[in-house]
């Protein structure tokens, strides 16, 4: 099936079938949804790689991920990653998973930049400052960065306010009269992470609270029902807690569960960021920070890379989402 069989049938030139299936500016909203009906019709698909050759583009994004720690085993990014593999896909652009060490002579990542077998990269987890970014701004290749960093040029990013998520969760406690409020966070120095734990000390720090129930970890629902167990243990416990992450969270739920005090006559209140994940044995319905539905966040990020590969002004692809607090049973 040829461009030219498309043309006769709508009596136009392959000129502009061609430029109505590439997306051209040029060519009417009217037209181009005649052709791609018409092309859809005929089971047509472009020669993509002639395609790309002649727009000096690979229409493949690259996602960087760290290794350490892993994210893969968390359902909240790999529901992302979903979500803006399929946005992409509905453009025509593959998404590519690249794990990057940190502690590695070499960065995997910047092979792609390089050779250029991707037309911009998405970087998770950042650092309040983060070396990948600084080299990939020296490189002045495109990148979207999932987080704010600190970089001597503008950039493209796309974040959550987590200062906000944690900071107003404590506020809620301290409302409800708690003054021994405990955190359970992520022991690494990721932007995300950092922020979150920044918005709990600065509220319990208003309200001329303690913080010695701060408890710092690797995201694991093991490392969060662990270190439930032993705050429940002290002489002085906390009556309410905020973890930073679902696997956090899923674990002091259960061990709150299985010890009577995630309701009942003397719960001990929980805020989970993010919420429960979806697999949860706990069947209590948690209060949660929540960040937003994962298809808003798919479509955002892949709008974003795709306006960044066009040209568009770095100025306009910064975006700052806010999260919501709903209550539940537990807070």
């Amino acid at each position: 099936m040829s461009l030219k069989a498309i043309a006769k049938e709508l009596g136009l030139s392959v000129t502009t079938v061609s430029r109505a299936l590439n997306g051209y500016d040029d060519v009417s909203r009217e037209t181009r949804a005649r052709v791609e009906a018409e092309a859809q019709r005929r089971g047509y698909r472009p020669n993509t790689f002639a395609r790309r050759l002649k727009m000096g583009k690979i229409d493949a994004v690259g996602l960087v991920f760290p290794v350490h720690p892993v994210p893969l085993n968390n359902s909240v990014f790999m529901d992302m990653v979903g979500e803006i593999s399929h946005e992409l896909a509905r453009h025509e652009i593959d998404l590519l998973l690249i794990a990057d060490d940190d502690l590695a002579d070499k960065h995997s990542y910047m092979r792609m930049v390089q050779s250029r077998r991707v037309d911009a990269l998405i970087v998770a987890h950042t650092l309040d400052r983060d070396p990948r970014l600084e080299q990939l701004q020296a490189a002045n290749f495109p990148f979207l960065a999932l987080g704010r960093s600190q970089l001597p040029q503008p950039y493209a990013w796309f974040d959550f306010d987590n200062y906000a998520g944690t900071h107003q969760a404590t506020r809620w406690f301290i409302a409800k009269g708690h003054r021994r409020i405990a955190f359970l966070g992520e022991s690494n120095n990721q932007a995300f992470i950092t922020q979150r734990r920044q918005g709990y000390l600065d509220a319990l720090q208003e309200a001329g609270l303690s913080d010695e129930w701060l408890r710092a970890m690797p995201p694991s629902r093991r490392e969060g029902y662990t270190a439930t167990c032993d705050l429940l243990a002290l002489p002085e416990p906390p009556t309410a807690i905020i973890t930073d992450c679902n696997t956090h969270g899923d674990g002091a739920a259960m061990a709150l569960s299985q010890r009577g005090r995630l309701t009942g006559d003397n719960p001990v209140a929980l805020i989970v960021y993010d919420g429960l994940p979806q697999d949860s044995i706990v069947t209590t319905e948690v209060a949660a920070v929540i960040q937003s539905t994962r298809e808003g966040v798919g479509r955002q990020i892949a709008d974003m890379v795709r306006q960044l590969i066009s040209g568009e002004d770095i100025a306009r692809l910064q975006v700052l989402w806010q999260p919501a607090f709903s209550p539940g049973e537990t807070a």
